[in-house]
Parts: C-alpha cells; sequence; structure tokens
C-alpha cells in the first residue's frame, strides 16, 4: 500500500514529463490511423483438456447455494420495474446524457468487479450506479464509412441524430474528409440535441475530463470535416495543404462566437491552450495554441461580463450558482489528468463538475439539457492500462449518482451511454472472486504459463521471450501502471466495433430499451422532453 501510494505521488507530481513520455495523452488518437495514410502457432490436441477443469477449484457465496437467494433478487428486479408508472405520459424537463467514452460492455463488467474487489468481496456481484437503473439497451456504433468508428462520427451520431464519417462532427456523411469549404456549408450541417433545447428555452452545457473542444463534447455544437481542426494552429498542421485557417473556422472559435456553443452556460473540462495566443502562457504554465493572436477566453468574457471562470477546483467549487448563471471552467493545458494520478487539491473529479454544472443549470425554470462525458476511460483503455480506465468508469458512476441524488426522477431523464468499445476481454473461466487485475489462477497456455484475466486484442506489450514463447508475468502484473497483454503488435491500443450499452431512468426511460442505432438517441431524449423538430411526446 505504501509502495502504491509513493508511486501515486511521483507520478502525479511528475505526469508532464515521466508519463508523457509512455502515454502521450494528445497522440491517442491519430489522423492518419483513423481515415488512412495519405513464429508458426501451436495448437492444442482436444485430448489435453479436462472437460470438467472449468468447473474445479472455484468459490462460490455461501448465500448463493440457496435458490431462493435468487428468487429475492428476481422479485426485487421486478417489484423496481411495476413500481414505475406503466402507461408513462411523464415529460422530461430536464435531459442528462452520461457518456463513457470508450466504455465497452467488457470495461463495464471490469469495472464493477474491481468496484467489489476493492471492498474486499468476490465483485462479481456489484454493480455501478448506472447497471441500477430500470431500463437498458444495446446501441449499434458503426459510422457511415467505418465498421469500427471513433469519437467525433459517433459523437455525431448520439447528439445530432445523424450518422456520419469517421473524423467528421456536426455535418453528413456527404463532406468527404478535410474538405473545409463543404464543412462550412450550412446545408451540410446537422443540428445537436443542445441547440434544440435552447431554442426551447432550456440552458445546455457541456462537462468532459477531455478537453472542451475534443470529439465527443464538440458534437454538441461543431461543424467540421476534421476532429482535429480545435484551434486554427491545427487546421495547419492536420490540413494536409487544402484547408486556410481564415477560411476554416476551428472547434474553439465556433465554441466560443458561434451558436449553439456561445450560448452554453455550463462549459467545464480541460484544454485550455486552445483558446489562448502562443504569447499567453496558461494557468498551467504552458504557452497557447494559437497562431492568430486571439484570445477566446477574453471574448468570452466579454460576451458574458457576468459570468465565471474557474481554473482550480476551489475556484469552482466557490461558485455562486444564484449569481452567475455562466460558467466556463478549464483545469488543464490539455485533456484533464486521470483521476488517479490528479492533485486532488488542484483538480475537480467529475462528481464535482457534474455537481456544479446541475446547480448553475437547474436556476432556469424551463429545465436544461447537459452532456457529461467520462473522456478517459477510452484513454485507459487506449494504453492498456485497465487499472486507469475502470478507475474513470468507478468516477463516471459516481457522477451519475450525484445527477440522481440531486434531480427529481419524476421530470429528469437521465441516459448513460458510450460512444464505441474497446476490444477488451476477460477470459479463460477465472474463479469467482479472481483479483480482475491478476493472473488467471485457473488456467495456463499451452506451455503451462498463466495468463491475465484481461487482455487486449490491439497493443503495445505481447511479453514475449526470444523464441516468441510467452513469459511469466507473475511479478510484473503486481505493478499498478502494468500494460497489459495484447495479441497483436501495435503503436497503441484501437476501437472495436462491438455494440455498447444504453442505460436509463426517469420520464420515458422505458424508450431505451432494445436494440438501437446509435443516432436513435437524442431524437429519443427529445421526444421525452418536447424539444427539436422531431415526433416528439407532447403531439
Amino acid at each position: 500500500m505504501t509502495r502504491l501510494y509513493v508511486i501515486l505521488v511521483l507520478l502525479a507530481a511528475l505526469i508532464a514529463t515521466t508519463w508523457s513520455a509512455s502515454f502521450d495523452l494528445k497522440a491517442v488518437h491519430s489522423q492518419e490511423q483513423l481515415v488512412g495514410r495519405s513464429t508458426t502457432g501451436k495448437t492444442r490436441d482436444l485430448s489435453d483438456i479436462d472437460p470438467n477443469a472449468m468447473a474445479k477449484n472455484k468459490y462460490t457465496p455461501p448465500e448463493e447455494k440457496n435458490a431462493q437467494f435468487w428468487y429475492d433478487l428476481a422479485h426485487a428486479e421486478i417489484e423496481k420495474r411495476v413500481n414505475l408508472p406503466q402507461a408513462d405520459k411523464r415529460k422530461a424537463k430536464n435531459v442528462i446524457m452520461f457518456l463513457g467514452d470508450g466504455m465497452s460492455l467488457t470495461t463495464v463488467a471490469a469495472a464493477r468487479i474491481l468496484k467489489g474487489q476493492l471492498k474486499g468481496n468476490t465483485g462479481e456481484e456489484d454493480s455501478l450506479s448506472f447497471e441500477q437503473f430500470p431500463h437498458t439497451g444495446l446501441s449499434r456504433t458503426y459510422c457511415s464509412n467505418a465498421q469500427v468508428p471513433d469519437s467525433a462520427c459517433t459523437a455525431t451520431a448520439y447528439l445530432c441524430g445523424v450518422k456520419t464519417n469517421i473524423v467528421a462532427l456536426g455535418i453528413t456523411a456527404a463532406v468527404n474528409f478535410n474538405n473545409c469549404s463543404a464543412s462550412e456549408d450550412p446545408a451540410n450541417h446537422v443540428s445537436s440535441i443542445a441547440a434544440w433545447a435552447q431554442a426551447a428555452g432550456k440552458s445546455t452545457g457541456i462537462v468532459t475530463t477531455t478537453t472542451l473542444t475534443h470529439a465527443s463534447p464538440s458534437g454538441a455544437y461543431a461543424h467540421t470535416t476534421n476532429r482535429f481542426f480545435e484551434c486554427d494552429t491545427d487546421i495547419v498542421t492536420y490540413g494536409e495543404g487544402q484547408n486556410d485557417p481564415a477560411t476554416c473556422t476551428d472547434i474553439a472559435t465556433q465554441l466560443i462566437t458561434q451558436e449553439p456553443g456561445k450560448n452554453f452556460d455550463v462549459m467545464l473540462g480541460g484544454g485550455m491552450g486552445k483558446f489562448l495566443p502562443k504569447s499567453i502562457v496558461d494557468k498551467f504554465g504552458k504557452a497557447g495554441e494559437r497562431s492568430d493572436g486571439v484570445n477566446l477566453l477574453s471574448k468570452w468574457q466579454s460576451l458574458h461580463p457576468d459570468g465565471a471562470l474557474a481554473y482550480n477546483r476551489n475556484q469552482l467549487l466557490s461558485v455562486d450558482a444564484t449569481r452567475h448563471k455562466k460558467l466556463i471552467g478549464l483545469f488543464n493545458s490539455g485533456v484533464m489528468d486521470f483521476h488517479k494520478l490528479a492533485d486532488p487539491v488542484q483538480k475537480p473529479t467529475l462528481e464535482e463538475m457534474t455537481q456544479k454544472a446541475i446547480e448553475v443549470l437547474s436556476t432556469n425554470d424551463n429545465g436544461y439539457f447537459v452532456f457529461i462525458e467520462g473522456g478517459l476511460v477510452d484513454y485507459g483503455n487506449h494504453f492498456n492500462v485497465p487499472q486507469l480506465g475502470l478507475d474513470e468508469v468507478h468516477e463516471l458512476s459516481k457522477a451519475v449518482q450525484k445527477a440522481v441524488d440531486m434531480t427529481d426522477p419524476e421530470e429528469t431523464l437521465i441516459v448513460v451511454t458510450s460512444d464505441h468499445a474497446h476490444p477488451l476481454s476477460i477470459s479463460g473461466y477465472p474463479g469467482r472472486g479472481t483479483d480482475i487485475l491478476g493472473l488467471n489462477q485457473h488456467d495456463t497456455d499451452v506451455n503451462g504459463i498463466k495468463y491475465a484475466t484481461l487482455n487486449y486484442a490491439v497493443g503495445m506489450q505481447q511479453y514475449l521471450d526470444e523464441n516468441g514463447q510467452r513469459v511469466d508475468l507473475t511479478e510484473q502484473i503486481k505493478d499498478p501502471f502494468f500494460q497489459f497483454p495484447s495479441y497483436i503488435d501495435g503503436n497503441i491500443g484501437v476501437h472495436s466495433g462491438d455494440d455498447v450499452g444504453i442505460f436509463a431512468t426517469g420520464p420515458q426511460s422505458h424508450l431505451f430499451s432494445g436494440m438501437m442505432q446509435q443516432s436513435t438517441i437524442p431524437h429519443l431524449m427529445a421526444y421525452a422532453a418536447c424539444i427539436g423538430d422531431g415526433p416528439n411526446l407532447c403531439d
């Protein structure tokens, strides 16, 4: 425990230097990877397999040996559902959408197990806050031109209700990659549920642990051919010589100066550098990233003279929601730190940002829409370090519970989902209570070497010796920041095309059951809240 604490303290202090070498938070998503660049295996003899092995030497909690335990659990689940209004006529005054970026169903399951094990239990029987919601469904995540999506085309789907091409935001699939002139054309734009909510007189906001200009939150306001165009400098960097910042509007500028972004009442996350010129050093000691000399934060202040700006946890928690109707909080130059590595004095948690956002937005009697993202679940999976990613799921779960505790279930619809999956597997028939972050104690490979319960399809470490055989990870896996094994050697972990979960509670939450296209999600939320131009409950 002491060793872990020392490691965490050192890593937190050295995050900008030590970790940047191995976990470059800016390099998780590569434009080239997303859109494309301009030993003989052993077999196992079936006669060597003990068909009963998977049933041996495994623990069963005593109470679960009694059938009545499961009957009682089932009856409680039924009671929870039948006590809900069966002909749900309730309209959602407020809509809160939570997103676990890269939160595959295996990530949810592993996080649930880890949560229980951190309490000293076997773990499998535990639940995350949103797993207790009465209605669940599945979302199909492919985008218009990609079997496996990124976080931009998915954001366009679940926030705008339209599927588009990979890397694109807030535009139709008619726009080709890096064709900025076409993405500037309003005819190719698609509006978001945030815009629909504003048109109905509701307050709106975005909250993220990444950056305010990152792909997921940008789906609420941006229209761009390339998610990497976060500031004007990025247009030159990623525009392949085809795009000019003078005629191609970067994402940060859209957020501050164009609708619906400029009307947001709350914006909380990282990414200060995208809003400041290179001539200004930000609050975290780094130079801004803009080449045009524009200070977008000053521009925001001039547009909202009564608005509050927060740069650290204390400033955020001190904001008086009754006095400040507009709030922007930027808590890092780039993406925010992993919760496990963050300075708890300086950096607010996702739960704290959620609480403040709801406090500010709740002052509007017409209600609100807010998008809240646990964005670093994705980063933990990309780095093949589930210890970090699963902790981010726990933080998301806490934020969801805070929202549940702060709102009236009769008037607030809460939806929790993910944008895409990651190829994380839980495999090998490990027994109940097996350390989810450890080795499977109930099986080995063909050479008698135990393997990790969690593995990735693609990643940076295969842990093979000079003969291409797997090495014993008994000691290495004890490292709290051990990089988990993968099958295919890659520069970084990748996304996968699995369906992802949807969890819903509140008015019209029963609509989120079953299998659906990801692009159906915002239309269902709009239906429940009677906003937008599509069919709604109030028709």
